[in-house]
């Protein structure tokens, strides 16, 4: 072993073909052994944050597996070989390209098997890269509840949003771009199901994109909505609050937009947690009274202009939880002249 290099480290595969879970999330193993395609009654395994960098083709021979969670390691391609595991119900996948999440794309789905299509139990794919092929082979999988897509470009959208409108049981949706410079265009997105209720958008918009039928038509139906890399010429919170009326959670994460964000009075009624994270051109935020009248979590965090304390924000009586962390150096001393530790002493959890 040449000095300094971590330790391989090889699972010792038990030899009870009666296993039914292997959990080995955050362990320092390296590498399957192909002798795991022998615990035919495995239902779960469980790799999450290893620094595994392949599975062996014999995981096809695990006709009962249920699970597979290579979430956060090294595996870039999927064997062949998984797509004869009919029953597979579960399968996250992705690797960390940049711990610290700054990039764009800090995390990076894999390659899709080309048999894709073959696994019609599966209930959540969770990453997979998309490419020209993406959209067919999704047709089949009409069971799917969660689904994440990255590397989209502008092409692949009409088909892939157009085939993921039609899945009946659809409630989590990712769509992630290229790279920050590839617009999403999302008109062909028109879910013709109420499930979808979690929507999570990485990249750019296209122009109108709220007026498109994901906001317009079906916002109503959206609870959960994260933002980022999107570019708005406005104010993005009252560009999309008469559209998702029912949000209770919205995160805007590096996100371009005016100077000014507020928050009108009667608008976003239901939402509990409000994230406001790098958005560099925001200097000033209002709250209007008798807004965000639910609201729990408000985390502004690495807002670098904002040098004043957010007006209003006394107002926000049901705050259980308060951060305003990473902003203007000037922030903190407007706090204290304020007179904020006392006028915010009703929120539990408090971070200057």
């Amino acid at each position: 072993m040449t000095m300094g290099a971590p330790p391989h480290y090889q699972i010792a595969m038990p030899a009870s073909g009666y296993l039914t879970v292997l959990e080995l999330q955050d362990s320092e193993i390296a590498e399957v052994p192909a002798s795991i395609g022998n615990l035919f009654n495995l239902r779960y395994i469980g790799l999450r944050r290893t620094r595994v960098k392949s599975l062996p083709e014999s995981i096809g021979r695990l006709s009962n597996l249920h699970t597979l969670d290579i979430k956060q390691t090294k595996i870039e391609k999927l064997p062949r070989g998984i797509v004869k595991i009919k029953k597979l119900r579960h399968l996250l996948a992705d690797r960390y390209a940049d711990e610290r999440q700054s990039e764009f794309r800090y995390f990076i789905g894999v390659q899709a098997p080309k048999e894709l299509s073959n696994m019609e139990e599966l209930q959540t794919l969770e990453t997979v890269e998309a490419d020209k092929d993406l959209a067919e082979q999704l047709m089949k999988l009409m069971q799917l509840q969660s689904l994440w897509i990255d590397n989209i470009s502008a092409v692949d959208c009409a088909n892939l949003f157009a085939t993921l409108s039609r899945m009946p049981l659809l409630s989590s949706l990712l769509l992630s771009a290229r790279d920050e410079n590839e617009a999403l265009h999302l008109e062909a997105l028109k879910p013709e199901y109420e499930k979808l209720h979690r929507l999570i958008i990485r990249g750019c918009w296209a122009s109108n994109t709220p007026q498109r039928p994901i906001f317009r038509d079906h916002g109503k139906n959206l609870k959960y909505l994260a933002l980022s890399w999107c570019r708005f010429q406005e104010d993005p919170l009252q560009l999309l609050a008469p559209h998702v009326p029912n949000l209770t959670y919205l995160s805007l994460n590096s996100v371009t937009s005016t100077n000014t964000l507020v928050l009108l009075e009667r608008r976003f009624p239901q939402l509990k947690t409000l994230v406001l994270k790098r958005m560099p051109n925001v200097n000033k935020v209002e709250i209007r009274v008798g807004a965000l009248q639910q609201i729990e979590g408000l985390y502004v965090v690495s807002l670098l202009k904002l040098n004043k304390v957010p007006e209003g924000i006394e107002s926000l009586r049901t705050l259980k939880k308060l951060w305003l962390l990473s902003l203007h150096k000037d922030f903190r001393a407007q706090w204290d002249r304020n007179g904020m530790w006392q006028k915010m002493q009703h929120v539990p959890v408090l971070r200057i």
